[in-house]
């Protein structure tokens, strides 16, 4: 018997290894494209274009950072971008919150069949909205302006609208229930007592609208048509065609400047990111 329990010890310790050295080679794997583009930014023109390449520059060039922001107009960009992400995150919390709240608390005919006619429409791709989209906001005369950006997530999405809404439906009805004895509203239970509570999922749905909304490209290149109003993307894109992708260095450099406040915006909310997807349940 205690040859048995050694040998499952090995085994397991043989297992746990195994599997650690695994994580270590995928994390190196997904952490090697954002070490290139953040040393390629600290390079000259010659070391990035030097053939074997040069893993690490012989002299840190923190420059080309401010050569980068100088060569675009980069804070305009940002500032686009900013407005764009904060409207949209804005939008997304109020529409789905309220969408959510009457799947998961309220009881009316019709509503199983409802939700699962909302989650059909995650079946549809963009592509197939782009034309009738396109052609909507151009008769309203949004087409140039930021509004296309953000003005649609004023009306739910159905990912978010999933996710609420099984958070929701976890928290017990008794609460509620005891809300609506008291003579509490429907719209005061919400804010009272279950936006309250969800918290962690409210934060894991701004932070994928945010991270969504500052990394588009697509809606901006259909919807943007002046320079002052191009996301930082679209600006980057715009950079590159314009200096026919030889000034790589630079190119890095603000392209590491783009990703960075989503890197520190996730490591600042990680705790609550991870605590807002384990607390989701997957009641029906």
């Amino acid at each position: 018997m205690p040859a048995n329990k050694k040998s499952m010890k090995k085994g397991n310790l043989l297992q746990s290894i195994v599997v650690h050295a695994l994580l270590i080679i995928g994390a190196i794997a997904f952490m090697f494209p954002l070490y290139w583009m953040v040393v390629t930014a600290l390079k000259t023109l010659p070391e990035v274009l030097q053939s074997p390449p040069l893993w690490f520059p012989k002299k840190l060039l923190w420059s080309n950072f401010k050569t980068a922001i100088n060569i675009i107009p980069f804070w305009t960009y940002t500032m686009n971008t900013v407005i764009v992400c904060v409207l949209s995150v804005i939008g997304t919390l109020i529409s789905s919150t309220l969408v959510a709240y009457a799947f998961s608390r309220l009881q009316w005919k019709g509503r199983e069949f409802t939700f699962k006619c909302v989650l059909a429409t995650m079946m549809i791709p963009f592509p197939v909205l782009m034309v009738p989209l396109f052609v909507l906001f151009s008769k309203i005369g949004w087409v140039g302006s930021l509004k296309p950006l953000w003005a649609p997530t004023f009306f739910a999405s159905a990912f978010n609208i999933f996710l609420l809404r099984q958070f929701f439906m976890t928290i017990p009805m008794e609460l509620s229930e005891a809300a609506r004895i008291d003579g509490c509203s429907e719209f005061g239970i919400l804010v009272r007592i279950i936006l309250p509570l969800s918290k962690p999922v409210l934060l894991v749905v701004a932070l994928f609208q945010f991270i969504y909304s500052w990394n588009d490209f697509l809606a901006p290149l259909i919807y943007l048509t002046r320079q002052e109003t191009f996301t930082l993307s679209l600006g980057l894109q715009f950079y590159q065609s314009q200096q026919g992708g030889s000034q790589w260095n630079y190119l890095m450099a603000a392209a590491t400047l783009v990703v960075l406040p989503v890197l520190v915006l996730y490591f600042i909310a990680q705790r609550y990111f991870i605590e807002g997807i384990s607390l989701t349940g997957v009641k029906g």
